[in-house]
């Protein structure tokens, strides 16, 4: 198998990961701390997944770049620092005008970080190479 294949496997189990533990921890959450902590939840983990899909899009782009020769395009600086700013006023918001959890939805910020954990767990088992 390549190393694009295994990358691109990788990546989608991180994907896959990233949804079930998300739908996982907001069940969990809402029926330990009823529908706020539910909605936090949820809304952390939804974060934490677009996080993730702007990042692998990020990093397929700075790939892109690299193989062809050409440097990357400004935007991209300004997209990697935008994101986070985003990220940030999202949660400000949704923290200053909600009733939701803000302890759930931090939690839900590290839903793919503990799908990465999970993935290199899955891989040092099951790797082949």
């Amino acid at each position: 198998m390549t190393d694009e294949a295994i990358y691109i496997q990788a990546v989608d189990r991180i994907r896959r990961t990233t949804l079930v533990l998300g739908g996982a921890g907001t069940a969990a959450a809402a029926v330990a701390g009823g529908l706020p902590a539910g909605g936090g939840f949820l809304l952390g983990a939804g974060a934490s997944y677009l996080n993730f899909i702007w990042l692998k899009r990020l990093v397929e782009a700075l790939g892109n770049s690299a193989a062809s020769g050409k440097p990357p395009r400004a935007r991209m600086a300004v997209f990697l620092g935008l994101r986070y700013l985003l990220l940030g006023a999202g949660a400000y918001v949704i923290v200053i005008s909600s009733t939701l959890s803000l302890a759930a939805a931090l939690a839900g910020l590290f839903v793919a970080a503990a799908a990465v954990v999970l993935e290199i767990l899955f891989e040092l088992v099951y790797g082949r190479h």
